[in-house]
């Protein structure tokens, strides 16, 4: 295994995901990993799991996957949108997803190898804004673990960190949703700036690893329109712009 193709936060963004599985085929990847959150959002679940279905690819559980299980969560937020739209096998697909996985070296997560919850490489500021967490804090999640390579999602965010020991962790961003804002712990936004569709490959290199960080446009007109139609204005304007609005603060 010496070339990764790494995607997380879909969100059911079937056309950038179809802008990257095209762009992905120039690189020839050995193995494809998506990091989860597959499906949530009010765009194109069921056209994002028949693109899935066509591309040999390893996909671990992220948190909106989980909750589009849960009675109690299913019904509201982003699952609210998604849910009625899964048929048994695509549902029966997620109930199959593992929560991580180990390859060798590398170990794949959705948030951090303990909670799919938990923002690993960035913190929130008091700004209303998300910063670099503090490297000691993010080698923290991993103290005791032999992989060489982690790889994790959830924050949509693009960030490579090499910690003291050389080991690394690596988020690809999101292909889906670029931007997004959420109250826990406190108001906050979390923006790529742009509206591309992220990912990364990863080319190994002895006990290294050299990470291509890839922005593919796609045309995001049809995307806006879904969520505009079901009154998502926020997913709209992060799919045409890469930003939202900053929350209040303080």
């Amino acid at each position: 295994m010496t070339r990764l193709a790494v995607l997380s936060d879909i969100h059911g963004n079937a056309d950038a995901l179809t802008a990257v599985l095209a762009d992905m085929l120039a690189f020839s990847p050995d193995l494809m990993i998506n990091l989860g959150d597959v499906l949530s959002g009010p765009l194109d679940p069921m056209g994002t799991a028949a693109l899935l279905e066509g591309v040999p690819n390893l996909t671990v559980m992220g948190n909106h996957d989980r909750w589009l299980l849960d009675p109690a969560r299913r019904n509201k937020g982003w699952e609210a949108w998604t849910y009625p739209k899964l048929d048994r096998m695509t549902l029966g697909w997620v109930a199959g997803l593992p929560t991580g996985l180990v390859i060798e070296d590398v170990m794949a997560c959705h948030g951090t190898p303990r909670s799919d919850t938990t923002y690993w490489l960035e913190t929130v500021g008091t700004d209303g804004e998300v910063h670099r967490a503090d490297p000691a804090a993010i080698a923290a999640e991993i103290e005791g673990r032999p992989q060489r390579l982690y790889l994790c999602g959830h924050t949509h965010r693009a960030r490579v960190v090499r910690l003291d020991d050389g080991r690394m962790v690596i988020n690809p961003g999101s292909v889906g949703l670029p931007a997004f804002d959420d109250d826990t712990p406190r108001p906050h936004r979390v923006c790529a700036g742009s509206p591309h569709a992220s990912y990364m490959i990863l080319d190994r290199q002895g006990d290294d690893w050299a990470v291509t960080h890839r922005l593919v446009p796609y045309d995001t007109a049809r995307m806006i329109g879904l969520a505009q139609a079901a009154g998502a204005k926020d997913w709209a304007q992060a799919l045409e712009t890469g930003w939202v609005d900053k929350p209040a603060v303080g």
